[in-house]
């Protein structure tokens, strides 16, 4: 019992050290998502009735079970065959959603549904200009990998690629509506300021972002 409390002390005496040096430990690569539910909701008339624009969040995180929801009507697998709740040109699956929260980027993986780690970092603010990007818990940066495009010209991958994060942006209204969350999709953005802090490849583009959380309690 004493070695081990010995031990115990050792490592958190050497953790401390790391993190004073700005060195810390490893990131998990994966982290798994609930399993998203996939029935319930509002009526569909309803949520198209209530679906609107809001810009005044509540700081409060979305739950894990909620994250999860979320990621899943936006551009889940919803067929056995792997394709999505939102359409894609030739089915390319082109859009990545990069999930930017206060502990850091994230990428969707629909296939595991899960979060792939990107940053640890908190650049929220980097992917808007209004002061409550910088606060709001979570922003969707979609971007296109135009690897996955093909022999296709810049202006069709540029078309394409609109068009589908459209479909998902929309995909994203409909459940917040549905959750009573508020929510924002904004095309006014500086695209090489975020390609910039999500370390994103040259064939990577960022075509919108959407801002999502509870809406502010009055």
């Amino acid at each position: 019992m004493r070695r081990r409390i010995l031990n115990a002390l050792r490592l958190a005496a050497a953790l401390t050290v790391l993190a004073a040096a700005g060195v810390t430990a490893q990131e998990p690569k994966t982290v798994a998502l609930p399993k998203p539910q996939i029935t319930g909701g509002k009526p569909l008339m309803q949520a198209l009735n209530e679906r609107m624009t809001r810009r005044e969040f509540s700081p409060e995180k979305l739950s894990p079970q909620m994250l999860s929801n979320l990621l899943w009507a936006a551009f889940g697998i919803n067929r056995p065959d792997g394709r999505r709740t939102a359409p894609s040109a030739s089915n390319m699956q082109e859009i990545d959603l990069y999930v930017v929260m206060a502990d850091g980027v994230y990428v969707y993986d629909a296939k595991a549904h899960a979060l792939q780690f990107s940053l640890k970092e908190d650049v929220r603010a980097a992917t808007g200009s209004q002061p409550w990007v910088a606060t709001a818990p979570l922003s969707l940066v979609y971007v296109a990998d135009y690897a996955k495009m093909g022999q296709r010209s810049d202006e069709d991958k540029r078309f394409y690629s609109g068009t589908d994060a459209g479909f998902v942006a929309q995909n994203v209204y409909l459940f917040c509506a549905s959750e009573g969350l508020a929510t924002v999709v904004r095309g006014g953005i500086d695209r090489p300021a975020i390609e910039k802090a999500l370390k994103l490849r040259p064939d990577q583009r960022v075509v919108l972002a959407q801002t999502v959380g509870y809406p502010p309690k009055k």
